[in-house]
């Protein structure tokens, strides 16, 4: 038996784009003579369709789609995702189902039986779980298929499980040769490798091939890597799709080999492309072509525009650099420079005579040699708001451009730097920019020399630096990622090296801006904790960490 695997990048709810999308990529693996084809997670109406799913002719038109796919595809076997209804009088009314069809009839169907519900994913929210585990026989075959999460529970891969049910091992026991995961799984930062060795490891465990079929594309915040695959009994990849890409490869179940594509070779490379991958669909799946992104001179808005060439094409890019009083002549060039390397528009707006409007209402007693923080973020307002003018002027999304560093700490001014439809690298660590940028540049110098060199400046009063408020970028990040992905406390970090006051210092800067941060643009997610509806944080909250620690306790737990 062949075995096509389609990853393709649905647009969720529009169901006439994904029909069409999934017949042209069924007749791709049909003339080529494969037996049977297998899409992701929900491919019917795209992942994660989220609250979508309340409404029932959302529901009703992706089980008319499924229908329509049914009734037009023959000659090959396909497997894909839908929302099914729930006969049961009780229990949640909807499952995340797949269906296996052929020539007009659905064959078997399955309900997802592990719906997780932490970091970007809701799933109990919406799904009642399934319940069955057994296999279906097919062209010779006991196919055990599953859905995303159903093979995120093998106990000697997890330290700690969050399911009392393992639907492989009973799909294994009722006698399945083949396993097949049909998933919408995303990216993050390390993710890619630990779902290799995952697969691999059930692979070889049950000694059985195994096949994995991921979405990919951007949708919100949550970006899919694709990288769907074939493993054969002994835990080796036999079939490789590309990543950040549609794709369609084969896997031959006979000669245990398939199609092998290239894929990213550092974390970086990852990160470029799915930055790039997800401002292409956040722009377009939004219903824009065109972007403006403000330049100043710096590492992020350099970043953040090469990525928008990148993802939309210079023709849809344009650029405004906005200087004041405070503006280095270095910027000046700088930014020139950078659109002159990317061959996209650029124009000059200078703030001064706005800024000295605002002043003379807002800060009459305004110092120039030394602006306070309500100058500064007049400035960043200000600039700010000529954005948004020329996002309405000219039917152009504002891409912002803060990194995760300076959201992490609020270094940041509402309503102003802030202001935007997409921020693109708000979870990139401000030390992870600097290695795009390099990477970016690794070809030929897109990004001037000097925006590399430059100590970071935010350029709202004389001879401003970040880090006059900031500790170096490499400790802050490091500080950062141990609490807010790592999941560390102060004595942790203290532990790790660091300084407890300035640990203490991030981490109340951190809680204290939570509000600015429910009020950024949605941003793209490559951590595995982002900023975002990932991560749930109270705004009306007055927690201080080690603030109540019972000594009876913390010893319990130090001896366990």
């Amino acid at each position: 038996m062949k075995i096509a695997i389609a990853q393709i990048n649905p647009i969720i709810g529009d169901f006439n784009y994904n029909f069409n999308r999934i017949k042209q990529f069924a007749e791709q693996a049909l003339a080529h003579a494969y037996d049977l084809v297998v899409f992701s997670e929900l491919v019917v109406p795209g992942y994660p369709p989220r609250d979508l799913l309340e409404n029932r002719e959302f529901v009703e038109a992706n089980l008319a789609c499924l229908d329509k796919l049914v009734d037009c595809i023959h000659g090959i076997g396909v497997i894909c995702g839908y929302v099914a209804n729930n006969p049961a009088d009780d229990g949640i009314p909807l499952f995340n189902s797949a269906a296996l069809f052929e020539d007009g009839k659905i064959l078997y169907q399955v309900n997802k039986r592990l719906l997780p519900t932490y970091d970007v994913f809701d799933e109990s929210r919406y799904f009642e779980p399934g319940q069955q585990c057994s296999t279906y026989s097919y062209k010779g075959h006991k196919i055990g298929l599953t859905i995303c999460e159903d093979v995120w529970t093998d106990r000697e891969l997890f330290k700690r499980i969050r399911y009392h049910m393992d639907p492989v091992e009973l799909l294994v026991n009722d006698g399945a040769d083949i396993l097949i995961n049909t998933s919408a799984s995303p990216f993050h930062v390390g993710k890619i490798a630990f779902r290799w060795n995952m697969h691999a490891a059930i692979a070889k465990k049950y000694q059985i091939p195994f096949i994995f079929a991921n979405q990919v594309g951007g949708n919100d915040s949550v970006l899919f890597d694709g990288n769907s695959a074939a493993y054969d009994p002994h835990g080796n990849i036999v079939a490789q799709a590309r990543d950040f890409e549609e794709d369609l490869i084969v896997f031959d179940l006979k000669n245990v080999s398939g199609d092998m594509r290239p894929t990213a070779q550092s974390d970086t490379q990852s990160i470029l492309n799915a930055l790039v991958m997800g401002t292409r669909d956040y722009v377009t799946k939004c219903g824009f072509s065109k972007v403006v992104v403000g330049l100043s001179g710096g590492i992020d808005s350099a970043v953040t525009v090469s990525i928008a060439v990148r993802a939309l094409g210079k023709q849809n890019v344009s650029t405004v650099f906005m200087p004041s009083k405070y503006t280095s002549k270095n910027n000046f060039e700088d930014t020139q420079m950078l659109a002159e390397n990317l061959d996209i528009d650029y124009e000059i707006i200078p703030i001064d005579g706005m800024f000295q409007e605002f002043l003379t209402y807002l800060s009459p007693d305004f110092k120039e040699d030394d602006p306070g923080i309500t100058e500064q973020n007049i400035q960043a307002r200000i600039r700010g708001t000529i954005l948004m003018g020329i996002s309405n002027r000219e039917g152009r999304l504002v891409l912002s451009t803060g990194n995760k560093s300076e959201l992490a700490v609020g270094y940041c001014t509402l309503y102003g730097d802030m202001n935007g439809g997409l921020a693109v690298i708000s979870d990139v660590p401000k030390t992870v920019v600097y290695d795009i940028a390099y990477l970016l540049n690794a070809e030929k110098e897109i990004i001037p020399a000097r925006i590399l060199q430059k100590a970071p400046s935010a350029e709202l009063k004389p001879g401003q630096e970040d880090q006059d408020d900031l500790p170096a970028y490499d400790i802050l990040d490091s500080i950062l990622k141990g609490y807010i992905e790592d999941l560390k406390g102060i004595d942790e970090l203290v532990a790790m090296g660091f300084e407890r006051k300035l640990v203490e210092d991030i981490i109340s800067r951190i809680h204290r801006n939570e509000h600015k941060r429910h009020q950024a643009a949605p941003g793209l997610k490559v951590t595995s904790k982002a900023f975002g509806y990932g991560r749930r944080y109270p705004l009306a909250q007055r927690y201080v960490p080690n603030s109540f620690a019972a000594p009876n306790q913390k010893k319990s737990d130090k001896s366990a």
